[in-house]
């Protein structure tokens, strides 16, 4: 043990120096594999662009000729990784307005192979762009050499007293350009050359460019391109020299398609002339209305009673002034009428108690009276209120039942009072059906207009002419609502109606002492229903309860009962309140 306790003792040491002298080891062969990621990386990306071809040079050679024709040739060296062909992309519009583009045209698209690579070239455009496709009939590897030739045109710009050729020959690729070199040989002195790189309209510089030493060649080059970037080249030529000009086309547009031409101005003077003629037609026929209400309104413009009797004037009846006045039959003279044929006799209105009943209402009860000097929308109206919903005979009904069940009756009613109006000779035709047949033609004019617009604007510049359909349609819609024309007789009685109307607004009333007391109540009843339809019932509501005041012991009308407690002094307030409930009901029914 004496022996080796030396070696035991300088072991550690032995130990440690051999430690020592392996870390540069190790950090060398850390460091080494550390280098190698990099470059395995670089490795993987070779090997991938190499899956995806690429073009290792391009040469191209523009020729200019008479007529701004430029005769493009493009040697093409590809690296194929098991592709068919290529495709590349041209820039062949470009939008210089709203309305106009400036476009290149190419044509006589050909393409060749020395060494059996792809030679069947087809294209296609699309909004600005031009895709050139060169294909072969089977999957390609290696480097193979393919010959683009083609005419270009539109490249070619007249500046002053010079002409610029300017196009991007070399570039639109999928994959990477290794080396691009590009020749525009003029066949005369060229002024001036230019190139850039990268995308359309970039302003960096190509790696090279320069004239030989005749200034009769550009030479244009560029080291590395990525994909989707151009080599564009320019060379400025003395004036003359191949007579070439930009191209330009107009760009169907919505601006374009609403242009202003001879065809839209002509449509646009013809509908001019048309709604002149629609409103000299109206003119003449609502003309002769307002000559008539002019000169014989005032004839009307008095108290209509003779003796101690109402008399309407031209015997018109609170529906029919209605009807007449605005050619149509509203909800408001179906009330008027119900008002009429209470105060008349054949209904009695009777004001339910809200204190029992807990809601406001109304009930409706026959009352005996021969019904033949009704006119027949009167006797369909009264029918319809008193025939239940199953067809059978009812003595009474309450308002508020009205509601949703009246609709079909109503509109029988309406359709009635329409037909009168014709038979009393105020309207050679319905005005409904007048009002129908111009508003459908209109709307038919419209809806044809819409259609040759939307047509028109899609391929043609005449959309114009389509709205100017669309304008006189509508116009003839809108129109139509005014095309319902009165006759001479149907004129006169509209002055003497609106004379009438002049009497109940002003609201004077005859003198009270020509008449007893009960009969001002019948007498002033007697203006309530036209006053509905003249919405004065405020006014005239107030003469029939001071009227009822004042007779003695008049506590309810001989057709509007009111529950107990109520009297006369309500009376405005109830037939005001009952006017616009049975609108309302009527209303509902209608679905309104």
């Amino acid at each position: 043990m004496s022996a080796l306790a030396p070696f035991f003792r300088v072991r550690p040491v032995i130990l440690a120096c051999s430690a020592l002298a392996l870390l540069p080891v190790m950090a060398c062969t850390a460091a080494a594999a550390s280098a190698s990621e990099p470059a395995a990386r670089a490795a993987a990306g070779q090997a991938g662009q190499a899956a995806q071809g690429r073009v290792l040079k391009e040469d191209a050679v523009l020729t200019t000729g008479q007529g701004g024709v430029v005769r493009v040739r493009e040697t093409i060296v590809y690296r194929f990784a098991g592709e068919k062909g290529f495709e590349r992309t041209f820039p062949t519009r470009e939008h210089e307005s709203l309305t106009e583009d400036r476009v290149h045209r190419l044509s006589n698209l050909r393409a060749s192979s020395p060494d059996g690579g792809p030679a069947e070239v087809t294209s296609s455009s699309e909004d600005t762009r031009t895709t050139v496709r060169v294909t072969g009939g089977r999957e390609l590897t290696g480097d193979h050499t393919v010959v683009l030739e083609y005419d270009l045109r539109g490249a070619i710009t007249r500046m002053g007293q010079a002409e610029e050729l300017r196009w991007p020959v070399i570039g639109g690729w999928k994959v990477p350009v290794d080396e691009a070199r590009a020749t525009v040989d003029a066949g005369a002195a060229i002024r001036n050359v230019n190139c850039f790189t990268g995308p359309i309209g970039s302003t960096i510089g190509c790696t090279q460019y320069y004239m030989n030493h005749t200034h009769t060649q550009g030479v244009y080059a560029q080291q590395g391109m990525l994909p989707g970037e151009y080599v564009t080249v320019v060379a400025g030529l003395p004036a003359g020299t191949t007579g070439g000009q930009a191209l330009y086309e107009r760009r169907h547009t919505i601006a374009t398609a609403f242009a202003v031409n001879t065809v839209t101005a002509s449509a646009l003077v013809g509908l001019l002339v048309l709604l002149v003629g629609g409103v000299a037609a109206l003119y003449l026929l609502r003309g002769r209305d307002a000559r008539v209400v002019v000169k014989k309104a005032a004839e009307g413009d008095h108290a209509p009673v003779a003796g101690s009797e109402f008399e309407p004037p031209d015997g018109v009846r609170p529906g029919q002034i209605g009807t007449l006045i605005d050619e149509q039959a509203d909800v408001i003279d179906v009330t008027a009428t119900i008002v009429d044929l209470a105060v008349r006799g054949y209904l009695l209105i009777e004001e339910e108690d809200r204190a029992v009943t807990g809601r406001l209402d109304w009930t409706l009860r026959r009352l005996e009276r021969p019904v033949a000097d009704l006119l027949p929308y009167e006797r369909i109206l009264l029918d319809a209120l008193l025939t239940a919903p199953d067809g059978t005979a009812r003595e009474s009904v309450q308002l508020s039942e009205l509601g949703g069940t009246f609709a079909t009756k109503l509109a029988q009613v309406r359709s009635a009072m329409y037909d009168d109006v014709v038979k009393q000779g105020w309207f050679a035709r319905r005005p409904d059906t007048v009002r129908s047949r111009w508003t459908l033609a209109g709307i038919l004019v419209t809806v044809l207009g819409i259609g040759g617009t939307v047509a028109l604007a899609l391929t043609t510049e005449w959309a114009l002419a389509g709205l100017a359909v669309i304008i006189a349609g509508a116009a003839l819609a809108y129109g139509g609502q005014y095309m319902p024309a009165k006759t001479a007789r149907g004129s006169t009685v509209l002055a003497h109606t609106i004379g009438f109307r002049a009497f109940l607004e002003r609201g004077v009333i005859p003198d009270e002492d020509e008449t007893a007391s009960r009969q001002r109540i019948a007498l002033f009843s007697r203006f309530l229903p036209y006053a509905v339809v003249f919405d004065t019932v405020a006014t005239w509501a107030e003469t029939v309860k001071d009227a009822g005041e004042r007779a003695e012991g008049a506590d309810n009308l001989y057709w509007y009962e009111g529950p107990a407690e109520w009297d006369l002094s309500k009376f405005a307030e109830s037939m005001r309140t009952f006017a616009l409930a049975t609108s309302g009901s009527i209303s509902q029914s209608r679905g309104m």
